[in-house]
């Protein structure tokens, strides 16, 4: 494992670097994003869940490309998404989270990503003991092809967080968070 530093806010593509930690925050000029999934009930589906979403499972079961310089998620890791094989997204990890009822993680843009901004994976389990997945985000176009793709791009990122949701629904399910 690669040590890991607290990032550097002059790093990133945007200016806000944490801001997801507030889920109602969004910087003038930017597109917020919010999704919520329920994945189940308890403590066994909250650990699962926060477990594959700590360690990179449930983006690598989504198909997409994960390059991590760290097998967990940490503050200062870099991490390059990379989807259809082709779009190459280098981000850090912001900002964590592992609390009792409460875990995951934000990144933020780098250089060469598609977009700028920032967003959070986050596991919850409520009083009630059910648990949920929180993909909270915000967002403008950095790259061409990002702004040519227009209402399409935006489309896309709902879709991919929606799919966050029931693909980690699926890892809790079967018991088993290892990546």
């Amino acid at each position: 494992m690669v040590p890991v530093s607290q990032p550097d806010p002059q790093d990133f593509t945007y200016a806000d670097v944490g801001a997801t930690r507030d889920q109602g925050f969004c910087p003038p000029g930017f597109r917020p994003l919010l999704v919520r999934t329920r994945l189940g009930e308890g403590e066994e589906v909250f650990r699962r869940a926060s477990e594959a979403v700590l360690t990179w499972q449930m983006h690598r079961s989504m198909g997409v490309g994960i390059d991590a310089s760290a097998d967990r998620a940490a503050p200062g890791v870099d991490v390059t998404v990379t989807l259809a094989g082709m779009i190459k997204a280098p981000c850090r990890v912001v900002w964590t989270v592992e609390e009792p009822r409460r875990a995951g993680w934000a990144y933020g843009t780098l250089p060469g990503h598609p977009e700028s901004g920032e967003e959070s994976f986050v596991v919850d389990r409520t009083g009630d003991g059910t648990v949920w997945l929180t993909v909270n985000a915000f967002s403008r176009a950095a790259k061409w092809y990002a702004r040519a793709g227009g209402p399409a791009t935006r489309g896309f990122q709902h879709a991919y967080a929606r799919r966050c949701g029931n693909v980690l629904r699926t890892l809790a399910a079967q018991g088993s968070a290892s990546p």
